[in-house]
């Protein structure tokens, strides 16, 4: 049910409620616009995260954190758990934790969400959310120095992206793939990872990601 047909249901459950005399219908629609928050919630935090990005790449440096996105975040987590929604928790969970890692830079705090949040998606067989979820746990790994367990990460990502058809999302891996060989003194390894990486980019228009590859064939 999409969040048109919730909020018609509402209403007509309010009227229900009026006319019949029977409120006992109200929680039903009280949970389906409890529903729509939660959804409205996790897009508009999106948002304020790919904001965070895309100033962060045309000034070079990382802009102040919007102090709105996390209690977003928050806020979506505690909907989806009193729904019993646990595809919706993993996937808030992720960006909870994405936003500690990436914003904050704090990996201590970020990786107990980013676990939950592969754990929970797994369970109910949301490869997406698995996806984003293994690869900020490979970013955790390589940051320290556990090169094995992070390219296993994101290899396994990448496999789980390609499933789903995220293949833009498969060169982004493969950038941090390509670093990974380097580190490993596999630089052949590595220009082949950008290679490839770079076609999947272009074909998909995938321009930001183009930037990333091209910054890497510089520092590898």
């Amino acid at each position: 049910m999409n969040a048109e047909d919730r909020i018609e249901r509402a209403r007509t459950l309010y009227e229900q409620a009026v006319y019949s005399g029977d409120a006992s219908v109200l929680a039903n629609a009280e949970r389906d616009l409890d529903a729509v928050e939660a959804d409205a919630a996790l897009a508009r935090g999106r948002i304020l995260h790919a904001r965070f990005l895309n100033e962060r790449a045309s000034s070079g440096s990382s802009p102040a954190e919007d102090p709105a996105e996390l209690p977003l975040f928050e806020r979506a987590t505690e909907l989806y758990q009193a729904l019993g929604d646990t595809r919706g928790q993993a996937e808030t969970l992720f960006w909870i934790g994405c936003l500690h890692q990436v914003i904050r830079r704090d990996n201590e705090t970020a990786l107990p969400h980013l676990e939950r949040s592969r754990q929970m998606a797994a369970q109910v067989g949301d490869n997406a959310t698995q996806a984003e979820a293994l690869r900020h746990l490979g970013i955790v790994a390589h940051m320290a120095g556990r090169l094995d367990e992070a390219r296993e990460r994101l290899e396994e990502s990448s496999r789980l992206r390609r499933e789903v058809g995220a293949l833009p999302g498969v060169a982004a891996n493969m950038v941090g793939l390509a670093y990974i060989a380097a580190a490993q003194d596999r630089h052949p390894d590595a220009f082949a990872i950008l290679d490839e990486a770079n076609a999947i980019a272009q074909a998909h228009g995938a321009h930001a990601i183009v930037r990333q590859i091209e910054q890497a064939r510089t520092q590898l």
